[in-house]
């Protein structure tokens, strides 16, 4: 049975319906996913299949997260709250125990801090408080030397950035999303889900991997304590599942900023056009001068964690050097583990926001991302 598509495209992009419509139709019975995309503060596409799903569902992004605690990092920067090339201890002075006092917040941000996690690893009640995530971390010797390398911060990253900002506010990274993004918007992305919303809220299902999947995941080299085990907590004994971390009702309520957040994908396109463009009204959250410091990379190469070739801008992913090199220069965003996407074009004025239920195999962007992708710019530069 054909899966219905519902939503709304603009004039002009009616190929990208139909390109969401075709991969839907090569899907399982049960996909539930979600497209979004702004133009120049415009919304231009609305679409959401799946049984039971709304546009207004809410999913968890995992790592999609990091990207509102990006912006959020980039506005206090803007108004001069934080300053980037400070240390972090000048915020946060227990920081700089074991050999990390000379770490500046560019660098923290651009996952350079070499704090990937602890030795004896979180419990899940800890992976769901920034606050206990940052104080363990503040006493924990770095993974390779402060500045020298970078590695992807999953769990921590978020955690250590809330606290930069709870030092130089006084408010937590989530109250000052919530006041000065999420509500002003009206979007449908939380640092923090409000009891009253849980019933839009879809449980992330797994996907279990084929055959020829389960094969690449077996080449791959595993311990009980490499990088990428620490980095992803599953060092400790009982690690749990993926999926674990976004169907707890208490990750969903506290929002932990590096995997934390729940999502429509109304939101994260409505997110990342409000960074960049005019919309409804409102001039954009960031001025051209800090767009474009967040876009230019800032850290690139082999990735420690992910033993791959990674780039970074000033914390989000240098979306267009990571998937999609037809993208302007410049363009930031941050993927999920669960398939998500979402990412702002400044040069295109393109924002995207993309969700599904059942998690993507290997994580990360969902590969459906790139057909997608490519369908909304080609309509964007045609428009």
């Amino acid at each position: 049975m054909t899966q219905e598509i519902h939503g709304t495209v603009a004039d002009g992009f009616e190929a990208v319906r139909e390109e969401f419509a075709a991969f839907v139709a090569g899907e399982r019975p049960d996909y539930e996913g979600q497209l979004c995309a702004y133009v120049h503060g415009r919304k231009v596409v609305d679409l959401w299949a799946g049984d039971g799903v709304a546009a207004d569902s809410l999913y968890g992004v995992f790592s999609s997260t990091k990207g509102a605690a990006h912006l959020v990092a980039a506005l206090l920067v803007q108004d001069g709250t934080l300053e980037l090339d400070r240390k972090v201890t000048y915020y946060w002075p227990e920081f700089g125990a074991e050999g990390k006092g000379a770490l500046t917040l560019r660098d923290l941000i651009s996952h350079r801090a070499g704090l990937i996690g602890i030795d004896a690893g979180f419990t899940p009640d800890e992976l769901a408080d920034d606050r206990a995530v940052a104080e363990r971390l503040a006493d924990q010797r770095p993974f390779w030397r402060p500045g020298t390398a970078f590695g992807y911060h999953a769990l921590t990253l978020g955690a250590l950035m809330g606290e930069v900002v709870r030092r130089a506010t006084g408010h937590t990274l989530q109250e000052v999303y919530e006041e000065r993004i999420r509500a002003p918007y009206g979007l449908d992305f939380f640092l923090g889900l409000p009891e009253a919303l849980e019933t839009r809220f879809r449980s992330v299902q797994p996907m279990a991997p084929t055959a020829e999947q389960q094969a690449v995941l077996d080449s791959v080299p595993q311990g009980p304590h490499t990088l990428a085990s620490i980095a992803f907590n599953t060092h400790v004994p009982e690690p749990g599942e993926l999926v674990d971390h976004a169907n707890s009702r208490t990750v969903r309520a506290k929002g932990p900023a590096s995997a934390g957040g729940v999502a429509a994908a109304r939101g994260l396109a409505g997110m990342y056009a409000a960074a960049i463009s005019e919309v409804d009204g409102r001039p954009p959250l960031l001025k051209p001068d800090t767009v474009a410091e967040v876009g230019q990379i800032h850290s690139i190469g082999y990735d420690l964690v992910a033993r791959t070739h990674r780039s970074f801008g000033l914390g989000f992913q240098a979306t267009a050097d990571a998937w999609y090199p037809f993208l302007g220069a410049g363009t930031f965003g941050h993927s999920g583990a669960g398939g998500s996407q979402a990412f702002a074009d400044p040069r295109g004025g393109l924002a995207y926001g993309y969700t599904r239920r059942r998690c993507a195999f290997p994580g990360g962007a969902a590969p459906e991302n790139e057909r997608l992708v490519r369908a909304v710019h080609s309509a964007a530069s045609a428009s």
